[in-house]
């Protein structure tokens, strides 16, 4: 598995720690999120390019950290192709796997801490779409994405 992961400047000490995680997992991580805590970004531009290497494939997932995931997650949903979730617990992160086929997941720097981001992002990467009756409903929302959204 591949993982693209972002953030912003409130995101890069939750980064560092799960880019170590995931490669201990055997995860390839591709990061394209802002490298300093000093400077001032803008969620949006990560949002996208994550958004933009899971949909054209480079990678399989993404995973965005900035202060709320709130940022993240709606810029994200911009880019067509992208189901990004904004998860406070394991359990969302299970669901959003198992129901939703989430492809990217949005965590908050300001609200979760380390064990939790690190038990989220290990569910939701292990977790596998469970397809049958959800399938049928994603397919709703990409015919509205494809008719809708150019």
């Amino acid at each position: 598995m591949k993982i693209a992961i972002g953030n912003d400047h409130r995101g890069v000490g939750h980064k560092l720690r799960i880019v170590e995680m995931l490669q201990e997992a055997g995860i390839e991580v591709l990061d394209l999120g802002c490298q300093s805590t000093a400077a001032w970004s803008d969620y949006p531009d990560y949002a996208i390019a994550v958004g933009e290497a899971v949909v054209s494939e480079k990678v399989d997932r993404g995973i965005l950290i900035c202060a709320t995931g709130h940022g993240m997650c709606i810029a994200a949903n911009k880019v067509s192709g992208v189901r990004a979730v904004n998860c406070r617990d394991a359990v969302d992160a299970e669901m959003s796997r198992l129901h939703n086929n989430s492809n990217v997941i949005c965590l908050a720097a300001d609200l979760l801490g380390e064990d939790m981001m690190e038990r989220m992002i290990k569910k939701w990467t292990e977790t596998q779409f469970e397809a049958g009756r959800h399938q049928r409903r994603l397919d709703k929302v990409t015919k509205y994405e494809s008719d809708h959204m150019s």
